[in-house]
Formats: structure tokens, sequence, C-alpha cells
């Protein structure tokens, strides 16, 4: 009975919360100036191997013409490795419906696209108004190095769009979208195959299946040799 049981807190877990994700290359190394304007000055989160999770809110919008796939929010994914592959997630609940893209761009694509570049430099200073009403401990999340001298690091740019995508007859949900309670997270892949966050859930398949090969041997030799005395008594009597 707990067994037929075991899977529903898992379907329930399932059907609580959403997923969208992004699998990208780390790029060519470029340099990075310590002289401002720097990427600190941009004001935007920053994602990291090392600190590779974000919870925050985002801001969604209905989308419309001029925002067809929704609000825009700007990330840095820093501290990349050249050539390996990475998985970036966006996880959100399934009781705020959310249309979520994401996007990763080159620095030099970026600063080169009219488009993007005023994209980003319109969410940068939406960020620099917003922290100057807000509390130390709201600052964003930032790469102590990109602040030192002059490097070589492998970073890209990380666009997500939130749309809205429910309707309701309440006016006040349809005229102001909430903002979006969601996990940013970045998850190298191990040796380019698999997710570094599934290596727990591998290594305990791989304990259960040999686990369940010792016991399943062991049960199989007692029913052998309970066969083998059962049919040595028939012969006896």
């Amino acid at each position: 009975m707990l067994l037929r049981l075991a899977p529903i807190p898992l379907l329930i877990a399932a059907a609580c919360a959403n997923t969208e994700k992004a699998i990208f290359l780390g790029p060519a190394t470029i340099n990075i100036p310590s002289a401002h304007p720097t990427l600190d000055d941009l004001h935007i989160d920053v994602l990291t191997p090392s600190d590779s999770a974000i919870r925050t809110h985002l801001d969604a919008r209905f989308p419309n013409v001029s925002l067809p796939h929704g609000k825009a929010t700007w990330l840095i994914l820093d501290e990349l490795t050249v050539g390996q592959r990475y998985e970036v997630r966006v996880c959100w609940a399934a009781t705020q419906p959310t249309a979520f893209r994401m996007a990763t761009y080159e620095f030099q694509t970026v600063f080169e696209t009219p488009e993007l570049i005023s994209e980003l430099s319109e969410y940068s200073w939406s960020r620099q108004s917003l922290q100057g009403h807000q509390e130390p401990h709201h600052e964003p999340s930032r790469n102590p190095r990109a602040s030192g001298s002059e490097r070589e690091a492998s970073v890209l740019f990380l666009q997500i769009l939130a749309a809205a995508d429910y309707y309701t007859m309440n006016k006040t949900l349809m005229r102001d979208v909430p903002p979006v309670y969601v996990d940013i997270i970045l998850d190298p892949f191990v040796f380019n195959v698999l997710p570094r966050s599934l290596l727990p859930t591998v290594g305990y398949i791989v304990v259960l299946a040999i686990a369940s090969w010792f016991i399943s041997r062991h049960i199989s030799i007692w029913i052998r040799d309970a066969a083998a005395e059962t049919a040595r008594d028939k012969k006896t009597q």
C-alpha cells in the first residue's frame, strides 16, 4: 500500500511548479576592462557556476505590439568555461501562469544589435532607479571578480522574457500583472553529458540498482535451496 502511495507526493510536486530552460555552450573568452563602465555599472544580477542560483521576482506583462513576448529581464552569466555545456532554468509556481522565453547572447552581439542594447539599457536604468529606493540588502547579486583588475573571461548575457498567460474577470489583475516569484539556476554539465544537479539522483539510482541486484540474487539462492530441499524430502519419503 505504501509503495502505491509513494509516487503521489512526486506528482503533487510536479504539478505545483513549472520550469523553462535553455542549454548553451560557454563562449570564447573576451577582455573585461577594469575601467568604467564595468559590468557592475549595469546593476544587474550575475550568475556563476559557484554562485549559481537566484530567488527573485520578475516583472511580467501581457503581450502587445511593443512587447510581443512580454517583459525582459537581463542577467550576466560569468566565469563560464569555454566549450562547456550549461543549462539555465527558470522555475516558478503554477499558481502564477506565465510564458517564459530565454536566450543567451555574446557581448558583441548585444552591443551590435540596436534592439538588444536598447532593451538592456532600459532594464539597467530601471534597476538603478529601483535600487535607489531600496535597502542595502536588496543589492543585485554580483561577481566579486567583476570589479577587480582587467581580466579574460567567458561571459554571456541572459535575456528572460516573461509574458502573463492568464485571463480573469479581476480587472486589477488584468491591468497590473503581479511580479512572478522565480528561481533562476545555472547548472553546469558534468563531462558535457549530465547536469550537475542530477548527480545525486544518478548516484541514488546506481546504489538502488546494485542493492536490488544483491537482494534479488540472495532471494533467488534462497528459493533454489528451498526447492532443492523439498525435492530431497520427497525422494526420502
